[in-house]
């Protein structure tokens, strides 16, 4: 073999080390993400193309060298650390999965209650959640939709509240389409208020409609509504509502001071509260009180109120 020969051949061994070395050194580099991260439906080139918008420290090349270790599965995943060499962080983006545990929002809670939920089951800041949620939900309450949710282990606090706001968001439009063929937010805002205190204020389902009726019989007629259940707002959820706190609480939530219907809902409804304040019950009835056995009786008349509020009260 000829000194030429043996150049070319070094040559070629040098630059095939040199393409090793490369290589190795860029599955080497470290990458930085969340530790709980969202991969999205479709093609390795659309994953690394909306990771790449994101800010994620990939390129193009990764598309290749995915294709080496397999299609990433879509949905959320836990790399479990925030700093990865790029061959783990491409290994784990085929391999790894997230974490997921159900949170369930009970229907007539209140965002502050649930807020403090969330930080408590999926170990969240709890001041955190408070900002991002302020920051992100155009209403101070009324934003979610009362559901089971399955939320991964990890997940940051803006992350948390982005999805629950959005996915709530998506609910409520598809009901208002189905109901009326469009959604209008002024409009809907205004029906979730109104189920909030049918929320509050019924025992059952089935009483939603009478409930709904009496809200709307009292606005007609010029009378304030007087209910209770629009005190249990915010960490107010929970509490009994007594003369005291009636007199003394001069927020717009309290319907014995104000009349019509507050500003902002009084909490998270359940789409059968939305669809009784939407239909309401044909009633005269303007009155209600809580039996003994925990249901309500309805009236049209005071005197008949009052009767009914003694035989409760015995």
């Amino acid at each position: 073999m000829n000194d030429k020969a043996l150049t070319i051949i070094k040559w070629i061994f040098e630059i095939v080390l040199i393409i090793i070395l490369s290589f190795m050194y860029y599955l080497n580099k470290p990458v930085s993400s969340p530790k709980v991260i969202y991969i999205p439906k479709g093609s390795i080139n659309k994953i690394i193309t909306q990771m790449q918008s994101r800010n994620y420290n990939v390129s193009k090349l990764d598309i290749l060298l995915l294709r080496l270790f397999g299609s990433p599965q879509s949905g959320w995943i836990n790399i479990e650390t925030t700093l990865n060499s790029r061959w783990d962080f491409l290994y784990k983006l085929t391999t790894a999965k997230a974490a997921l545990q159900n949170i369930t929002l009970i229907p007539g809670e209140t965002t502050y209650i649930f807020l403090n939920q969330l930080a408590d089951e999926l170990k969240l800041n709890r001041d955190l959640l408070q900002k991002e949620y302020e920051q992100q939900s155009p209403y101070e309450e009324g934003a979610f939709t009362p559901n089971t949710y399955s939320l991964p282990i990890g997940i940051t606090e803006k992350i948390v509240i982005k999805i629950l706001l959005n996915e709530s968001l998506a609910q409520m439009k598809n009901l208002s389409i189905k109901l009326f063929g469009m959604y209008n937010e002024k409009k809907w805002l205004q029906y979730v208020t109104i189920a909030s205190i049918i929320q509050k204020e019924s025992a059952s389902i089935e009483e939603m409609p009478l409930v709904s009726s009496v809200i709307y019989n009292r606005i007609k007629k010029g009378m304030k509504l007087q209910m209770d259940g629009t005190l249990n707002y915010g960490k107010n959820s929970h509490v009994k509502v007594t003369p005291s706190m009636i007199k003394e609480d001069t927020s717009t939530y309290n319907t014995y001071l104000y009349s019509g219907i507050p500003p902002l809902p009084v909490c998270n409804v359940s789409f059968d509260a939305i669809k009784a304040a939407i239909f309401p019950a044909k009633s005269d009835y303007l009155y209600f009180m809580k039996s003994k056995d925990a249901k309500h009786d309805f009236t049209s008349n005071y005197s008949t109120h009052l009767s009914n509020i003694k035989r409760a009260t015995k």
